[in-house]
């Protein structure tokens, strides 16, 4: 039998861990901003409905509780600006990596079938591609690719590793584009929540996608946004057929969210001031480190949003990582999303405010 781990990638961050251990011999410990896992308790609220949900002896269903579409749906609405969104518009998910990962295989791809996603970008695009058979395709623009066989294409705004936004006009110019050649578009949007130095916006909206959201199905987690990476809590949301397609195929392999957490994101999407203090916190982190990085000699290019900087010294990423590590600072190698990115390391603003000191002292 085949191994299917032969058709992926090494896993990125198994590379890290000499330079792991290089940090965490330091004297005053390590500063972990490699990975960007959430480190903020999670909101009374989000823990008080996740606690009073707790006895839930039956199966969830994959579709979710009425009150959880109704939270989604009301969130996508209100936050997005996608006005005709209903119920068969939106499917929870466990966790958006999960479907990042699956999706080309639920959707039917294979042998001759490409997934388009950015040059540099969230190594998982690929991993689905190739987890399917099909084959992975990097963009610069994409509508620069040529779309036969093009089944599947993957945006990422605000974009990660590098924070970069599309603008509204960009998306309407790529939207046109994809369904001129009946290209699927899947968004994803997790980050969409922090922006910094620009305003994000959804493929969903109501000035991208004309109000139809045919062709059309953006990703969003609550991993970042309420500090809810632990509870795997997320949802995808737009064109009905084809959630209706996914939502079918999921009820056969149980991908079930379980039914304390559909609770809690009810209760984390009915919310905003948790949402506004979290940003209060990762927009200090963001400034210290920013100021110190730059005081070191680093340049910072696009880092408009999300919860990273990308940054380089016009060196081999590598060297840059094991530089960082010998002050007790682990980031991520650039090269992790990209043969683009070999020259820059993505720093996460995720640390304490405490860890976040320490590392703007070593910098200094």
């Amino acid at each position: 039998m085949a191994a299917v781990s032969d058709r992926l990638p090494v896993f990125p961050w198994d590379k890290l861990e000499p330079y792991k251990a290089t940090a965490a011999a330091h004297a005053d410990g390590i500063v972990d901003l490699s990975i960007g896992t959430p480190v903020d308790p999670v909101p009374r609220l989000i823990q008080q409905a996740l606690a009073d949900a707790a006895d839930s002896p039956g199966y969830p269903t994959v579709w979710g509780t009425v009150a959880l579409r109704d939270a989604i749906t009301g969130w996508v609405r209100g936050r997005l600006g996608a006005s005709a969104a209903g119920h068969t518009n939106v499917l929870p998910v466990v966790g958006s990596k999960e479907l990042v990962a699956w999706l080309p295989t639920q959707l039917g791809l294979g042998a001759g079938d490409k997934v388009a996603y950015p040059r540099l970008a969230y190594p998982t695009y690929e991993v689905g591609a190739r987890l399917c058979g099909a084959e992975p395709v990097v963009y610069d623009d994409p509508t620069e690719l040529d779309p036969a066989g093009v089944r599947l294409l993957w945006l990422n705004s605000p974009s990660n590793p590098t924070g970069k936004v599309l603008p509204k006009e960009e998306l309407i110019r790529i939207v046109a584009w994809a369904r001129e050649h009946g290209i699927l578009v899947f968004s994803d949007e997790c980050y969409l929540e922090l922006g910094w130095e620009a305003e994000p916006v959804s493929v969903l909206h109501d000035d991208v996608c004309g109000g139809s959201y045919e062709g059309l199905v953006a990703v969003h987690s609550l991993s970042k946004r309420s500090n809810l990476a632990g509870y795997r809590a997320a949802f995808a949301a737009g064109d009905a057929a084809v959630l209706g397609e996914l939502l079918q195929i999921r009820k056969h392999g149980g991908m079930m969210t379980p039914a304390p957490v559909q609770a809690a994101t009810v209760a984390a999407l009915g919310d905003d001031t948790h949402v506004a203090e979290q940003r209060e916190r990762y927009a200090a982190r963001r400034a210290a480190l920013r100021t110190a990085l730059e005081a070191h000699g680093f340049r910072v290019e696009h880092s408009e949003a999300s919860l990273y900087l990308w940054v380089t010294r016009d060196e081999p990423c590598w060297d840059t990582v094991a530089h960082l590590a010998e002050l007790g600072i682990l980031v991520a190698p650039g090269d992790t999303y990209g043969e683009a990115g070999a020259r820059f390391v993505r720093v996460a603003f995720t640390a304490t405010d405490e860890r976040v000191a320490a590392a703007v002292k070593r910098l200094g």
